[in-house]
C-alpha cells in the first residue's frame, strides 16, 4: 500500500509562483518580502514588530541574547519539548531549569513553576506543547509577578490562542518557527515578534552579523547570520495568504481523529478546552496503561513496517546524553514527563490528509495495538 508519511508541507502553485517571482528579482537577501512577511506575523501576533530569522532555534538564541541573560542565571523550563528551547539557555551560558509538565496539556506545571523560582531565577521559556496553550495566560503571571522575563516559544502554535491572546503575544517576546511540519512553512525560518522596541532593535542587529544600520562592515555588536533570505519570505507570505484554508484542513483532520479513536480504551487523545484555539501541530496520541512504557517503541516499528509514518513526540530532554553528562539528569527527575514520554505517539497529520487515509491510520492503529495485547496475554 502507498505509504502515509507522518507530515507533509502544503504547497500549492501559488508558492510556486511566488518563490519563482522573487527569482526573477535582482533582491534575494534583505529585501521587501521579508519585510512583508514580518508585517503579516505582527498583526497575527498582535504584536508591534517582527524579526524574520533564518529559523525558530535562531530566533530563541537572538531572544535569549536580547533579554540579557548571563552565565549562571537560572531560566525554567520544560523538559517536554524540542531541544532547542533548553538548548537557547546553554547558548548564553545560562542553567536550564527543568520543572515537571501538567499531565493534561503537556506544558509546564503552574505549580512546580512557583516552587522551582530561586533568587538566581531571571527567566523563563514557556512551551506550547503541540500548539496547546494551556497555561501560557498564567505563566506570563507568575513571570510578571517575580520580575522575571518570559519568552514564549510559540514554536508549535501558529495561529492558535488562549482565550482572545494571539499565540505569540504572551511575556517579553515570542518565537515562531517554519520548518516544513509546522502549520506553514518557509523550509527553513522563524520569526520574533515582541513589543519592546530596544528588544526588536537588538534582534535584528543579532540577526545580521551585528549591523545596527545599512552599513555593510560596521558591526555594533557580535553578531550572526541568520537572516532569512527573500526566497523563504515569498513562499512564508504566499503560505500567509492561505492560513485559514492550511488551518482549517488541519483542524478538519484532528476531528476526523478525535471522531474516530475516541472510543478506543487503547489510547489517550489531546484535552481540548473550551476557551482556547489549539493550533494542531501534530496529532499525538497516548498509549493507555493497558500497555508497558516499552510498547510504544514496538508500536512504531509495526505502524511502519506497514507504511504508517509515525514518531516518539519528545523524548525527555534532561535524558538526552549531553544534559546528562552536563548536569547529571537520572531517570526519575521529572515523572511526569518521563511517562508521558514513554507512551505518546505521534500519526501522521497534515493539511490535505484524506479520510480514508486518517481511516487506514486509525484501523491500523488499533489492529496493531490490539495483536501486542493478545501476543501478551498469549505469553502467559
Amino acid at each position: 500500500m502507498i505509504p502515509i508519511p507522518l507530515s507533509r508541507p502544503d504547497i500549492t502553485q501559488r508558492e510556486i509562483d511566488a518563490v519563482v517571482d522573487v527569482l526573477h528579482t535582482d533582491t534575494l537577501s534583505i529585501g521587501p518580502k521579508a519585510v512583508e512577511f514580518e508585517q503579516q506575523c505582527a498583526k497575527l501576533a498582535g504584536r508591534r514588530h517582527a524579526i524574520a530569522v533564518s529559523s525558530g532555534t535562531a530566533g530563541l538564541h537572538c531572544a535569549m541574547l536580547a533579554a540579557g541573560f548571563k552565565p549562571g542565571d537560572e531560566i525554567i523550563t520544560t523538559p517536554f519539548s524540542f531541544v532547542a528551547s533548553a538548548n537557547c539557555i546553554l547558548y548564553v551560558d545560562a542553567k536550564p531549569v527543568f520543572v515537571d509538565i501538567d499531565p493534561i496539556t503537556l506544558n509546564l506545571d503552574l505549580d512546580k513553576v512557583n516552587a522551582a523560582i530561586t533568587p538566581k531565577t531571571r527567566g523563563i521559556v514557556g512551551v506550547e506543547v503541540f500548539g496547546h496553550p494551556g497555561g501560557m495566560p498564567e505563566l506570563e503571571q507568575i513571570a510578571q509577578r517575580h520580575d522575571l522575563v518570559l519568552i514564549e516559544d510559540a514554536c508549535e502554535g501558529f495561529g492558535g490562542h488562549a482565550g482572545k491572546r494571539a499565540i505569540g503575544s504572551f511575556g517579553r517576546a515570542g518565537v515562531f518557527a517554519f520548518y516544513p511540519n509546522k502549520q506553514i512553512t518557509t523550509g527553513e525560518g522563524g520569526m520574533i515578534v515582541t513589543d519592546d522596541d530596544a528588544f526588536a532593535a537588538t534582534c535584528r542587529s543579532l540577526r545580521n552579523q551585528g549591523r545596527d544600520g545599512m552599513a555593510w562592515l560596521a558591526h555594533q555588536r557580535l553578531g550572526y547570520n541568520y537572516r532569512l533570505s527573500e526566497i523563504s519570505a515569498a513562499l512564508g507570505v504566499a503560505q500567509m495568504h492561505r492560513l485559514e484554508e492550511i488551518l482549517e484542513g488541519r483542524r478538519r483532520v484532528a476531528h476526523h481523529y478525535m471522531d474516530r479513536l475516541m472510543t478506543s480504551r487503547f489510547v489517550t487523545l489531546p484535552t481540548l478546552t473550551t476557551d482556547d484555539v489549539m493550533s494542531w501541530f501534530v496529532f499525538v496520541v497516548r498509549l493507555s496503561d493497558l500497555f508497558a512504557p516499552g510498547d510504544r517503541d514496538a508500536v512504531m516499528n509495526m505502524l511502519r513496517e506497514q507504511g504508517i509514518g509515525c514518531n516518539n513526540y519528545f523524548p525527555p530532554i534532561h535524558l538526552q546524553p549531553y544534559m546528562v553528562e552536563k548536569f547529571g539528569y537520572k531517570t526519575g527527575d521529572f515523572p511526569v514527563c518521563e511517562y508521558v514520554s514513554a507512551r505518546t505517539l505521534a500519526l501522521p497529520f497534515f493539511s490535505r490528509m484524506s479520510g480514508k487515509q486518517v481511516d487506514r491510520v486509525c484501523s491500523t492503529l488499533e489492529k496493531t495495538l490490539e495483536k501486542l495485547l493478545v501476543g501478551r496475554k498469549g505469553r502467559f
